[in-house]
């Protein structure tokens, strides 16, 4: 493959695309075929420099603009984007490995709602006041903190990296649609040095931004050992810090669930994706009275989906985004297997044709593991795997479901409304969804807890993270 011509190969500074000061670019290859099919600029703390300086001369005037103005924009970049979804959807099949009809269905859509979101919520902000007995009135005043570096993740590349956009990192894997958005956010209005992209790798480009005295906060989505190294970094300059990290997450189901309901939705929250998504349930619970049932059921219906050609509209689970991961979740299985557990499903590359170099990995079920002991229990894999353990009451699944050291989702399947308040109450989760999965209102706090991640966006909680609050007290 050839480099693309230098207009169409580099980086975002101050409405400009320029050349990576290294002169040098990645090869990121295409999952299905896993052959090369984009050269990613290979940036460094030069780029990084430029991005932030750019970034840094843009903050004020950009802060003085009214609430009203920013959300044109952002509807602007909205409205365009959705002009352009199937194009953004093909892309990010090519470069993530998922289904295009995926893409076109969850990926780009919730990306435009993104922005449509916060063009709006911008404009009906509130602030609390005070009257202390008439003797003082007080007040909050927000200000933003100042260049935010955000750090995206290679799974739901432009879903994820438009939940808030400053100097932005997208993941080497997967640089395509960020880059592409450029295009858009270019015109659509947004003035030079709002935001700017630096692609690369997280030693050469992610540290230097990480590290740059002039950007006081990050946000990071990825994973839990990335995410200790950035916390250690930014801890030393004390920086603002918003931590979205990796999830080993329990789906729950008593003997009263739905069952069709809660098969056809573990069907998808198991492997959606490919299971690369950090919200996936890859531990499931299911209660002993339907357990075999579940399992049988569960297997069936993950051997009949279609591993493939993520273009087909027929395929279910595309390939995973690299080789290195692939080979990951291969290790993960076969380690199950050595310990004695029963492969129910999967447990092996899809290889065909065309694609047979491409990251294919069958939608695998495990069970006979320990449920909490078992490294398949503990250690996130982040792939098509799952496991199916029996539990017999209430509080052995509260147990079992809280016994990693991850906290970032849990579902829950019943119908008595009472057992899933105490069970959503106990699981020490950032979400809970009772009788459903993946739904996200913006609104809500999105986070984790331990090593799922540190603080929570979201609605107003990204307007607290991304604002300094000022307690303003005036004497009457």
């Amino acid at each position: 493959m050839t480099r693309p011509p230098a207009q169409d190969a580099h980086q975002l500074h101050q409405r400009a695309f320029v050349a990576p000061s290294t002169g040098t670019y990645i090869d990121s290859p295409n999952p299905a075929t896993g052959r090369t099919h984009v050269l990613v600029p290979d940036s460094a703390a030069a780029d990084v420099n430029a991005a932030v300086a750019a970034a840094k001369a843009a903050f004020e005037p950009w802060s003085r603009t009214t609430r009203a103005h920013r959300s044109a924009v952002l509807l602007r970049i909205a409205d365009l984007l959705e002009k352009r979804l199937d194009e953004f959807a093909v892309a990010e099949s090519q470069d993530q490995g998922k289904p295009v009809s995926l893409a076109k269905s969850i990926d780009i859509p919730r990306a435009v709602h993104n922005f449509r979101f916060f063009a709006t919520s911008i404009l009906h902000s509130k602030e609390m006041t005070t009257d202390l007995d008439g003797v003082t009135f007080n007040y909050v005043h927000r200000r933003p903190v100042g260049v935010a570096a955000l750090i995206s993740p290679w799974n739901l590349p432009l879903y994820l990296l438009t939940w808030k956009i400053a100097v932005c990192k997208p993941s080497e894997f997967t640089s395509v649609t960020a880059w592409m958005l450029c295009s858009i956010l270019n015109e659509a209005g947004v003035p030079p040095g709002v935001v700017n992209m630096v692609f690369g790798n997280g030693p050469s480009a992610g540290s230097p931004l990480v590290e740059h005295e002039d950007v006081p906060l990050i946000s990071f989505t990825g994973g839990t050992a990335t995410g200790e190294i950035i916390y250690r970094a930014a801890a030393k300059m004390n920086k603002k810090l918003s931590l979205e990290l990796g999830g080993k997450n329990a789906n729950i189901v008593f003997a009263d669930a739905d069952f069709e309901q809660a098969i056809q939705t573990s069907v998808r929250s198991s492997f959606s994706n490919q299971g690369e998504i950090c919200l996936c349930g890859s531990r499931i619970f299911v209660q002993e009275e339907i357990y075999e049932k579940f399992v049988a059921e569960l297997a069936r219906r993950a051997d009949a989906l279609v591993v493939g050609n993520p273009a087909d509209e027929s395929t279910n689970l595309g390939a995973l985004v690299s080789q290195q991961h692939m080979e990951k979740v291969l290790y993960y299985i076969d380690v199950a297997k050595k310990s004695g557990a029963n492969i129910v499903a999967g447990g092996v590359r899809a290889l065909d044709g065309d694609l047979a170099n491409g990251f294919f990995v069958r939608p695998t079920i495990i069970t006979g593991v320990h449920p909490t002991e078992a490294r398949v229990q503990k250690e996130e894999i982040f792939g098509p795997v799952v496991t199916i353990t029996p539990f017999k009451t209430e509080d052995e699944v509260v147990q079992y479901a809280n016994s990693t050291r991850y906290g970032l989702s849990a579902s829950v399947w019943t119908q008595n409304g009472q057992r899933a308040t105490r069970v959503a109450r106990q699981l020490r989760v950032g979400t809970v969804w009772v009788n459903c999965w993946m739904v996200r209102d913006l609104n809500m706090p999105f986070g984790g807890h331990r090593l799922s991640g540190l603080g929570r966006e979201g609605g107003n909680h990204s307007m607290e993270f991304f604002c300094d609050e000022t307690a303003i007290c005036t004497k009457l």
